[in-house]
């Protein structure tokens, strides 16, 4: 049966939503931390003698996160290598028999443990992040609060507001990825823990199709697909060999009695190298068996949908989120009311670009830091 990103990311979502929390903890923590005694004369000096609590508090926060996160990421990582290679033995159609004692012996079981252990260190960075992030803004913003009070231009209050709700907007940024993007705290350990989960379900099916023999994959035709991935709709690629080799005899797969002959797009590395299995992509790849396997097509969207549809989607999922962040720092009513109207606009037009475009609705994603 075919494989792809998408069979890692339920796992990944149990992950994110151990980000999602402690980063919803955090920002509130900072939130009340602040608002304590806000209209007190000398609530700079005292906010600025606290500092250290805030920093016990989220130095326990973080560990408890650190510890939690490490277990969850090597399951995760683990249970969508066994489903990648359980989708594999389901493609090789083996006896019963067979197919038990398949399921029975992962094939690499190292490479489980290497995608794990990078998966965690690459986590290590988040950590150290939130250490020093969340106290810089606490005294950033007590700084900000006296300047403006001591000038009389605004309330301690409003201007507190407005540096918390600046600070959620942005989340617990830092993180930067490959390509250069930035990303929140809960975001950026959400998306590799997604990215790692998709490339051990592709593993753990690739490397049982290679135990068993087999060498030939083909791409799926999905639907909303993106532009990066296109060209490589219903491509045959390669497992292993030349990632030249462009064609390949199969003198087990006859066609009027002679053998029959594949033309091969490239290998299944080059194709990722180019874009293709990348978090969120739609398409998944099955064995593909010279004469035998007939290339599916997708019918086009019952609702009319895009590819810029889908973008959009993500968009309003964006504010919702962000919207979310400024509840979760809000110190007065006013912002409170603010935030609490902003989310239900968002989830409006969320329904209505669903309903109208027959997209489905992930809620999960409208949760706080949920990746982008």
């Amino acid at each position: 049966m075919p494989v792809s990103p998408a069979d890692g990311e339920d796992f990944a979502r149990e992950v994110g939503a151990l980000y999602q929390d402690a980063e919803a903890g955090l920002l509130e923590r900072l939130a009340r931390a602040l608002a304590d005694g806000i209209g007190l004369p000398n609530w700079a000096e005292r906010k600025l003698r606290a500092i250290g609590n805030l920093r016990t508090a989220v130095a326990e926060t973080t560990s408890a996160l650190r510890r939690d996160a490490d277990g969850a990421i090597r399951h995760a990582v683990q249970q969508a290598y066994q489903r990648g290679d359980q989708a594999a033995v389901a493609d090789l159609m083996l006896p019963e028999g067979l197919r038990a004692a398949a399921l029975r012996d992962l094939p690499n079981a190292r490479a489980v443990d290497r995608l794990a252990n990078a998966a965690v260190v690459e986590q290590g960075p988040v950590y150290q992040r939130i250490l020093r992030v969340v106290p810089d803004a606490y005294r950033r913003i007590v700084a900000r609060v006296s300047g403006s009070v001591l000038l009389g231009t605004q309330t301690r209050q409003q201007v507190a507001q407005r540096a918390l709700d600046q600070f959620a907007d942005r989340g617990i940024t830092g993180f930067v990825d490959r390509s250069g993007r930035a990303w929140d705290m809960a975001s950026y350990a959400e998306m590799a823990t997604r990215s790692v989960t998709g490339r051990a379900a592709v593993q753990g099916h690739t490397d049982r199709l290679e135990a068993m023999g087999q060498r030939l994959v083909i791409v799926s035709d999905a639907p909303l697909e993106c532009p990066l991935c296109r060209p490589w709709e219903g491509a045959i690629l390669s497992l292993s060999g030349n990632p030249g080799d462009r064609t390949a005899t199969m003198p087990h797969a006859t066609r009027d009695g002679h053998p029959v002959r594949v033309d091969i797009a490239g290998s299944l590395e080059e194709a990722r190298a180019a874009g293709l299995m990348h978090p969120n992509c739609r398409h998944s790849i099955s064995l593909y068996l010279p004469g035998v396997t007939t290339p599916a097509t997708s019918p086009p969207h019952p609702g009319g949908a895009t590819y810029e549809d889908t973008q959009h989607q993500r968009y309003l999922e964006r504010q919702v989120r962000m919207w979310k962040r400024r509840q979760a720092v809000a110190i007065d009513d006013q912002a409170t009311r603010l935030a609490g109207q902003k989310v239900r606009e968002y989830q409006r037009r969320i329904r209505e670009l669903t309903a109208e475009k027959q997209l489905p609705r992930k809620s999960a994603r409208e949760q706080i830091g949920f990746a982008r």
